[in-house]
């Protein structure tokens, strides 16, 4: 049975220059396929009438449904609405509800609707609505040459936001078989040596199962996917399967994230941590913050840049300084010590190292960094070196930091596949 096929017609000019990184695309048919859908074309258009025009004629020709990203805001390039109404023959009508939508929005950012915003609400007539709850513009769909047209905002929350009921729509007008797929979130191990071990399962992997990934940073995502619900112990016997080889990098299902599951762990304990950062800046702290709840289990962290915020932030010896150098084993070990000992905090991790592209030497080359976790009676150490350019140094090695308290607090194997893959 052939899988439904939908059309996506992206526009801006944003995209065509390369300003802006498409990736709704990559998030709309995530979704599709989730719902049995899949997409068959992907069209990418600036902000040209003439062009958007013919793009949307051929593929409503050609698809029994077709996806339009962008171009529904309150600027004069935003075009949507207006090609999609000239070629369903249709006038551009103030929509009573559309309407309320935007001044709602003004009215909650205490701001006075210009004629820039009520544009929003002119939508070609008969349309119906589909809610954004997020933005003030809202989506519609259409019939446009025997083919349902849904339009979306460009901006990616409120896409994201809007994906649910837009799927919901294309799979009742299409069919589609939805899938039942269980999202594992993993950190610290790649596409390819995930296929190598399960690879090895040989027979024992059940082939009712297939396994997908949907690559981030920092995290690895791996879908098990079946086709039905009398699929679900396949489903669970391969989720097993996964945690036997490599159960200590899965953070968890849905839409774990690494620092909010540390945050889990540390409440579970009733524990504190704290950071001490040199080469990273900060990007743990703020890793940790980030997330809901985290004053409940960090007070304080330290960015210490410079030796001499060492010395006087974190009592780091200056005679260790000046015998070892700001990374080295000795000073994380002290920056560690001296951030549990000012903040009070039951755990921590402390970062030292050299993030490029300058400042390299022989013995220490760019993306040497040593890192320290643990408690003054149990304090672990490593040095590695990340090759690669200075954000991804930082993004990798503060992940990395976070990974490791949590193997700390639950007693996972101390060293992970990303630095023994090294050693």
């Amino acid at each position: 049975m052939a899988i439904p096929q939908v059309a996506l017609l992206l526009t801006g000019n944003e995209l065509m220059s390369g300003d802006t990184v498409d990736s709704n695309s990559a998030l709309i048919a995530t979704h599709l396929g989730d719902a049995g859908l899949e997409v068959g074309e992907k069209c990418t258009v600036g902000d040209d009438p003439i062009k958007l025009h013919a793009a949307l004629d051929r593929l409503t020709r050609s698809y029994p449904a077709v996806v339009i990203n962008g171009g529904l805001g309150p600027t004069r390039d935003d075009l949507t609405s207006e090609v999609a109404a000239d070629l369903a023959g249709r006038g551009l009508v103030q929509h009573p509800e559309a309407l309320i939508h935007v001044e709602n929005w003004c009215a909650r950012r205490r701001i006075t609707p210009n004629p820039a915003n009520l544009k929003q609400a002119m939508l070609p007539e008969g349309c119906t609505l589909i809610n954004n709850p997020l933005g003030s513009a809202l989506g519609y769909a259409m019939d446009i040459n025997n083919s349902l047209v849904l339009t979306t905002p460009g901006v990616p929350a409120e896409l994201s936001a809007m994906l649910e009921e837009l799927v919901q729509r294309l799979a009742a007008q299409m069919g589609g078989e939805s899938r039942h797929i269980l999202r594992l979130q993993t950190f610290g191990i790649g596409e390819s040596s995930v296929e190598e071990r399960v690879k090895q399962f040989g027979a024992d992997w059940p082939d009712e199962v297939t396994l997908g990934f949907r690559a981030g940073m920092p995290q690895l995502e791996l879908k098990l996917s079946v086709a039905s619900e009398a699929n679900r112990r396949e489903q669970e016997r391969a989720r097993a399967l996964l945690n036997q080889a490599f159960g200590d990098h899965i953070l968890g299902e849905g839409d774990s994230r690494l620092a909010a599951q540390l945050q889990s762990v540390l409440r579970e304990r009733g524990q504190s941590m704290t950071t001490a950062e040199s080469c990273t800046g900060g990007l743990i702290a703020s890793m940790m913050t980030r997330e809901p709840g985290s004053s409940a289990v960090f007070g304080a962290g330290f960015v210490t840049y410079a030796n001499t915020a060492k010395r006087d932030q974190l009592g780091v010896p200056e005679a260790v300084l000046a015998e070892h150098g700001a990374v080295s084993e000795p000073v994380v070990k002290a920056m560690l010590l001296g951030a549990l000992s000012r903040s009070g905090a039951d755990i921590g991790i402390a970062v030292s190292g050299i993030a490029g592209p300058d400042g390299g030497t022989d013995d220490k080359p760019v993306g040497t960094v040593w890192l320290a976790w643990g408690t003054p009676q149990d304090l672990r150490t490593h040095c590695t070196v990340v090759s690669g350019s200075r954000q991804l140094f930082q993004n990798i090695i503060a992940a990395a930091g976070i990974d490791l308290i949590r193997r700390h607090l639950l007693d996972l194997p101390p060293l992970p596949h990303y630095f023994l893959r090294q050693a």
